[in-house]
């Protein structure tokens, strides 16, 4: 995977609209858990990659500072070469100066060798440099995109609970609503009225049989009122 690869995937998989996923998701908690799932992973996967690219920056420095540092090393032993040779020069050693010389030169060779191939890691470095930082950038956005994801999960799982204890709430009074219990009690009360106007009725009856019987008596007693009015009338 190339680091531009890898910086598109980062940048494209930061910059994810979560609502505008979950708007056109049939099931936006399944869709949720599958997204964790996705970005976990791409996590991983972003992680290693980014640390490859790290790893590689951090050897392309090393191997810069031991050209800077060789280049330094061999201007010195250019300028010790040198020395020596005006030393042999003045002491009327031409040949052994020249010898020196001639390995002051083959120092200066290497130190340029050793600049040039530092001037030319620098331009990498400073690439590869400004990748990392932005792929440390990206990586700091999924993993907020993830604590995003997983606060969103858990908000939908706990509305999702709230909505269906509300439903069941709902249904059992539309229950209760339906099978009534007071209308039991309306039941009973008509039953017990029932059976007070059956005992009025029973007392009214029993009141008219007394009277009937009081009447009769009365009646007895006007016959005996009569025959005894009608047998002092035959004494007269």
């Amino acid at each position: 995977m190339t680091k531009q690869t890898i910086l598109g995937r980062v940048t494209q998989l930061a910059k994810a609209n979560i609502n505008a996923l979950l708007d056109g998701a049939e099931d936006p908690q399944k869709m949720l858990d599958q997204l964790i799932r996705d970005y976990t992973n791409n996590i991983r996967e972003a992680e290693d990659a980014v640390s490859a690219t790290i790893g590689h920056l951090r050897l392309t420095e090393q191997d810069h500072a031991e050209d800077v540092a060789a280049a330094a090393e061999w201007g010195g032993k250019a300028l010790a070469a040198s020395r020596k040779a005006d030393e042999l020069r003045a002491a009327g050693s031409t040949a052994e100066a020249d010898r020196f010389d001639d390995l002051a030169k083959v120092a200066l060779g290497r130190q340029l060798r050793s600049e040039q191939e530092a001037r030319d890691a620098e331009p990498a470095i400073a690439a590869q440099t400004e990748v990392v930082g932005k792929l440390k950038s990206g990586l700091d956005r999924m993993k907020t995109k993830l604590t995003e994801l997983q606060a969103k999960r858990d908000e939908l799982v706990a509305r999702a609970k709230t909505a269906q204890a509300q439903n069941q709430m709902l249904d059992a009074a539309r229950n209760i609503d339906v099978l009534d219990p007071t209308s039991e009690l309306s039941r009973f009360e008509d039953k017990v009225r029932r059976e007070e106007a059956w005992a009025l009725g029973k007392q009214e009856l029993a009141a008219s049989s007394l009277d009937a019987q009081f009447e009769e008596l009365d009646a007895l007693g006007d016959a005996a009122e009569i025959e005894a009015r009608l047998a002092a009338l035959k004494t007269t």
